[in-house]
């Protein structure tokens, strides 16, 4: 079960032990008559106000504190009552009850035809005193009171929201002053009161945050509305949305104005099953199930209002009595859940791509405690089971979802199991291991998308975004540009939605947040992510003109930049690094690295320039090194998997098939880097051309060399022709690795190898230097007898003397290695034809 709920209250058994204690015993039969026993709202501080009836049919209310668990008795009706609906003000001085006096049928056998048939009522009960009727009326009344921010001192009033089913609302502001130890209202008359909103087919409320959403029809179309109330008394209507649902022939619905159970399944059948769900990074969701006709069928829809779409799912089923689905606010997620079938967690901040929600049938998707479909989400995180009288809290279980993970078949499965993992969780060591292990073992198994790359742009963007405001817009949450794969049994039909019209002056918290979603919408989003493409492009180009342009400003400040990163990082990291990583100078890896640094710091200068350059050199420099620091990471962690104890490798003996499979995920890694265009730390090729060196044979090894998986770098070059004796097949190796060194890196190494095959080649690379620095220029004067070369090899001694000229006009292609010169070569081709002839040369 992927989803893990802790019973923060239940009525049996935080509150019936406490009926019992008190001789309520009526109440503790509940299996029986669900109206016996039943909660009927849950308040902003946590409070829950729950109804029973009393031994002699009395009707009781009580309140259970989640802080102190303490449950306290609020008021008692002498009459057996159907309570609709109740709240008590945050001073618990004030109760608002809302209840059923009479049903139609005991109207007319009694002929109380005019009796009200509904009664809503305002009670002191700081102590109990005076009673004040609200409403007396034939539609049904919900009431919540209105809480003040938390700390703030509201004792002298309150505020009411009075919810009729004849599609209004209105606020009643109740005035109180404490009179000989008691508090009571201090209006005689009529209580002030003004109007909220008008001709409404739907209302939610939003008790953490003090607003109202609701939905009035307006021509083809519904509108959402929403109304902010301020702890200053006043309200205004804050976002205005068009959506695209049908209203017609439905009845009023209230959501988390109250829970009447019985009343609520009087009107399912008949209005709209829809929930607004908001998110601390400013998501705000609407979720909604829609009829069909077609038997197996269920189909939901959410509306992203922060990303400017809705999406339709349409889920097919071989058999289901149950057609409503139940929605569930996780924060990251929303939960579409239909007990016994399915449980789809939507991923709110990135909801472009499926493989981002994870989709669960069968026992992934059991929730034990629920279910049924009378479940509400009153607060985030946290639903309420209107049947059975429970509340718990919900969170994504890790264990459950590295299981699943770990078991998954399919790419969509493993890619929103491995996001949700790394994006929704606190980064422990343990986890970050697990699934470090996890990718190492399904390299192969992860057709269309590289996990490796997920795994680095998901834990950085993770690390980096709480930082600072607005950077998860501007930072890559995936290396997926999009997803074409399929969720089984479910199609997904995507449409864009005009986005919502924010009304707001200075708001901070979630309608800021909201706002800058929006506007990043506006300016096409996905262009604002950190892209490659460039940074690809100019290390293509600094990499080719190395040499012309080294010394330049620019590519000095490029290296300037790496030095940072790599000193950055040493003050992190107190633990031993993996030799050779971060050890040795590597040329190309650092200029990647000093352009990434240039061009990131560009892109968020650009669209976080109230930031500051300072803050943003810091979120720079963080970024880059954090990973380098993954990818030190993911080796270590595989280094310990596989039980590798030592880096330094020894050339004269073959690799294991431990080091074989850790040579493959370095493979995978570097594949990873190279789609990425991200750099490696310094000494990654070293140790990954050590490990290919002793595990593949030469045919394989020449081919990755030449391919340019393997990169020939000097340390691992030198200690191969140091530690490796002259027998065949190492001359073999040691030959053909020579062969394809680079220039600059041969002359450095070469002269390491003392055997006659490598003097040939230097000689040989001396020559042709010598003469393309001649070009076609000619001798003009007589070539004068430098060297004492026997007469009779005239080939030779014609080219030592021309050689011999060019060196003399100051032209030394080895000017840090004096021994290789003319007399060198000289040396070097006598020794080498003598060899041919099979002569002993003295």
């Amino acid at each position: 079960m992927l989803l893990h709920l802790v019973a923060e209250f239940d009525l049996r058994r935080d509150v019936v032990p406490w009926l019992a204690a008190r001789g309520w015993a009526a109440a503790l039969d509940t299996s029986e008559n669900s109206s016996v026993l039943y909660v009927v709202n849950v308040e902003r501080n946590g409070k829950i106000i729950y109804t029973w009836k009393g031994n002699q049919r009395n009707t009781h209310i009580g309140l259970y504190d989640l802080q102190t668990k303490q449950n306290e008795h609020l008021y008692m009706f002498e009459r057996d009552l159907h309570i609709i609906s109740c709240s008590v003000n945050n001073e618990r001085t004030l109760l608002a009850v809302s209840f059923r006096q009479y049903t139609e049928e005991e109207r007319v056998s009694r002929l109380l035809q005019s009796v009200s048939k509904y009664l809503t009522l305002l009670i002191e009960i700081h102590p109990i005193n005076n009673v004040r009727v609200l409403k007396a009326v034939d539609s049904c009344v919900r009431v919540q009171f209105l809480y003040p921010v938390e700390g703030r001192n509201t004792s002298t009033g309150s505020r009411l929201l009075l919810v009729s089913e004849d599609k209004y609302i209105e606020q009643f502001d109740v005035h109180v002053v404490a009179e000989e130890h008691k508090v009571v209202i201090q209006n005689s008359g009529q209580l002030p009161r003004a109007r909220v909103a008008d001709d409404l087919i739907w209302a939610q409320w939003d008790m953490m945050e003090q607003r109202l959403f609701y939905i009035v029809p307006k021509e083809s179309r519904s509108t959402l509305k929403c109304v902010q109330f301020y702890p200053d008394e006043n309200f205004n209507s804050i976002l205005e949305s068009h959506l695209d649902i049908s209203v017609n022939g439905t009845q009023l619905k209230l959501v988390n104005f109250g829970y009447d159970y019985c009343e609520d399944q009087d009107v399912a059948s008949k209005s709209l099953n829809l929930q607004v769900f908001t998110s601390k990074a400013g998501g705000l969701c609407v979720c909604c199930s829609l009829p069909s006709d077609i038997p197996g069928e269920i189909r939901y829809s959410i509306y992203f209002l922060h990303k400017g779409y809705n999406k339709t799912f349409t889920v097919s089923l071989e058999r289901t009595e149950l057609k409503e689905v139940a929605f569930m606010n996780l924060d990251y997620y929303v939960a579409a859940y239909l007990p016994g079938q399915f449980l789809h967690l939507l991923n709110i901040q990135h909801p472009d791509l499926l493989c981002y929600s994870l989709f669960l049938t069968g026992e992934d998707a059991r929730i034990d405690t629920l279910q049924n479909c009378s479940i509400r989400s009153p607060l985030t995180s946290t639903v309420l089971d209107c049947c059975v009288g429970s509340m718990y809290a919900v969170s994504i279980s890790d264990s459950a979802l590295l299981q699943f993970l770990q078991n998954s078949k399919q790419d969509s499965e493993r890619l929103a199991a491995l996001h949700c993992a790394l994006l929704h969780f606190r980064h422990t060591e343990d986890l970050e291991m697990q699934i470090i292990w996890w990718i190492s073992e399904n390299l192969s198994t992860c057709h269309s998308f590289d996990p490796i790359q997920e795994f680095i742009i998901a834990s950085l963007y993770c690390r980096m975004c709480p930082e600072t405001h607005n950077l998860d817009k501007l930072l890559p949450y995936t290396s997926l540009l999009d997803w074409i794969g399929i969720i089984p049994g479910v199609t997904c039909a995507t449409d864009i939605i005009s986005l919502p019209v924010l009304e707001f002056q200075n708001s901070k918290g979630f309608w800021e947040k909201l706002n800058s979603n929006l506007e990043s919408v506006k300016y096409a989003e996905p262009r604002l992510h950190y892209h490659n493409n460039v940074l690809r492009r100019e290390w293509r180009n600094l990499s080719e003109e190395r040499e012309e342009r080294k010394t330049t400003a620019y590519l000095r400040n490029i290296f300037e930049n790496a030095k940072k990163v790599l000193s950055h990082l040493d003050t992190w990291d107190s633990e031993e690094r993996l030799g050779p990583l971060f050890q040795e100078e590597d040329y190309q890896q650092q200029l990647l690295m000093g352009l990434m640094v240039a061009q990131l710091k560009d892109h968020l200068m650009r669209h976080l320039q109230y930031v500051g350059k300072k803050k943003i050199d810091q979120i720079v420099l963080d970024y880059v090194a954090n990973l380098l620091n993954l990818v030190h990471r993911i080796m270590k962690e595989v280094w310990r998997r596989y039980q590798l104890h030592s880096c330094t490798f020894c050339f004269d003996e073959r690799g294991s098939a431990r080091e074989f499979a850790v040579f493959h995920i370095m493979s995978r890694i570097l594949e990873a880097a190279n789609g990425m265009c991200m750099p490696l730390p310094p000494g990654f090729h070293t140790l990954h051309l050590g490990l290919g060196v002793r595990c593949l044979p030469l045919h394989t090894l020449l081919h990755y060399i030449d391919s340019g998986v393997l990169h020939l770098t000097e340390t691992c070059v030198r200690k191969l022709l140091e530690d490796l004796d002259d027998t065949e097949e190492n001359e073999k190796l040691k030959f053909s690795i020579v062969m394809r060194l680079p220039e600059a890196l041969g002359q450095k190494v070469r002269q390491f190898w003392n055997h006659p095959i490598n003097a040939n080649l230097i000689a040989r690379k001396y020559v042709k230097l010598l003469l393309e620095k001649l070009g076609n220029r000619q001798c003009s004067r007589p070539i004068p007898e430098r060297l004492l070369v026997p007469v009779e090899f005239l080939p030779l001694n014609y080219l030592t003397n021309m050689l011999a000229e060019i060196e003399d006009q100051g032209v030394h292609p080895y000017e840090k290695q004096d021994h290789i010169n003319v007399r060198f070569v000289e040396e070097t081709a006598l020794k080498h034809t003598m060899m041919l002839l099979g002569l002993k040369y003295s």
